[in-house]
């Protein structure tokens, strides 16, 4: 469908100084993509006219008030385009359009770099920070979320302290005042924030906590596993179980890595529960981490501050009084994040918010099979809010 219009006689003005003493000086077809019509595509032929001001001498073409001079679109056209990629990928769009690739992506990018490319930060009070892989090759990126809208509100280059330095300095015009702050357990980001935010309440993410506590008891048992299966390359007795015939603790260890590590009240299978009864007999060292990994759940769950501090002060004594190395280590390591950890109390606040954006990150890369550009995956990231991604 195609719609011919023209501009009426009189109507035309300088577009340098507005000045309507301007004289026609030829004219041309220009042709721009507008909404289509059900499954028709439509285009709008327009003739447009070219003037000399004999105020100025500016030659130029008409002003056009429904599409900007260098495209070949309407505004409408491009509102359309972009609310249709929000539900679809710019391929898809594309090909339902009957416009080039390139096109589409161009026209998104633009409305989303008027609309997202400058987030209001003065409303900012709690915010979490983490980072995560933009593509292979340990290649990162650092996004700041605002924990109370859930709107991603600075992306920046790379994983260490660095990769906020644009955001402290827009932070600090913006005038906002940040009450907490949600991070993992980076010794950069630690510098970071304490330095340029020293009277925000820092919260240590209990997800990461759990996280290196898990990762500890990972370690007990593949040492378990490692000094098993040398004795038994040397000959020596494998261990023995309740009674039964001599069985190989390897054996009965490997492969209850994901039992061990999920949570005790979410193993309903009797096959998960005797396999971990079993993994749990044969071995003092695992059981202990076992039973001391679920144990620290209890410091995120008692009534004040105070009883969480004595909760966490009696686990990490436990952890030093088993003598085992990796819960020695462990117990060095969460003390020195003691008053992270307890700020939980002061701010009940996590970056749980901002690992399920991270998912949707993914989705959004998967959808997308990867993103060339990396202005517009940026501003992508800035608009995740507003867009499905799954």
């Amino acid at each position: 469908m195609i719609l011919h219009i023209e501009t009426k006689r009189g109507q035309f003005y300088c577009t340098h100084c507005k000045s309507r003493n301007v004289i026609k000086s030829g004219t041309v077809y220009r042709n721009f993509k507008s909404v289509p019509i059900g499954s028709k595509p439509v285009t709008v032929r327009m003739k447009v006219q070219r003037l000399e001001c004999k105020e100025c001498g500016h030659v130029s073409q008409e002003h056009i008030h429904f599409a900007d001079n260098q495209t070949g679109y309407t505004h409408r056209m491009a509102r359309y385009v972009a609310d249709l990629c929000r539900i679809c990928t710019v391929s898809a769009a594309a090909t339902m359009l009957g416009m080039s690739w390139n096109t589409v992506k161009e026209i998104v990018k633009a409305y989303l770099q008027r609309r997202y490319s400058k987030p209001d930060l003065s409303t900012l009070r709690h915010i979490g920070i983490d980072e995560f892989a933009a593509r292979k090759g340990h290649v990162y990126k650092t996004i700041v979320v605002d924990l109370v809208t859930g709107r991603i509100v600075y992306v920046g280059e790379g994983k260490g302290a660095d990769a906020l330095d644009g955001f402290w300095r827009k932070l600090e015009k913006s005038g906002a005042r940040i009450e907490s702050v949600a991070t993992d357990l980076s010794a950069a980001y630690i510098s970071a924030v304490t330095r340029h935010l020293p009277d925000a309440v820092y919260v240590f993410d209990h997800f990461h906590v759990t996280k290196l506590i898990n990762e500890t008891l990972d370690k007990v048992r593949k040492r378990i596993v490692r000094e098993e299966r040398d004795k038994e390359r040397k000959g020596l007795p494998a261990a023995a179980m309740d009674g039964a015939q001599p069985n190989h603790m390897s054996s009965v260890i490997k492969g209850t890595r994901y039992i061990l590590l999920r949570n005790r009240a979410d193993i309903t299978s009797d096959s998960d529960i005797d396999r971990l009864n079993k993994a749990l007999s044969v071995n003092h060292d695992l059981s202990a981490a076992y039973y001391l990994k679920e144990e620290s759940k209890l410091i995120w769950s008692c009534g004040n501050k105070p009883q969480a501090a004595s909760q966490l002060g009696d686990w990490l004594g436990k952890l030093n009084a088993s003598g085992i190395p990796e819960l020695v280590k462990l117990a060095k390591s969460i003390s020195s994040y003691r008053d992270g950890i307890l700020a939980y109390y002061d701010k009940p606040t996590s970056t749980g918010m901002v690992e399920g954006i991270n998912n949707k990150i993914k989705t959004l890369k998967r959808m997308a099979y990867g993103f060339r550009d990396n202005d517009y995956f940026n501003i992508r990231l800035l608009a995740l809010h507003d867009y499905k991604v799954a």
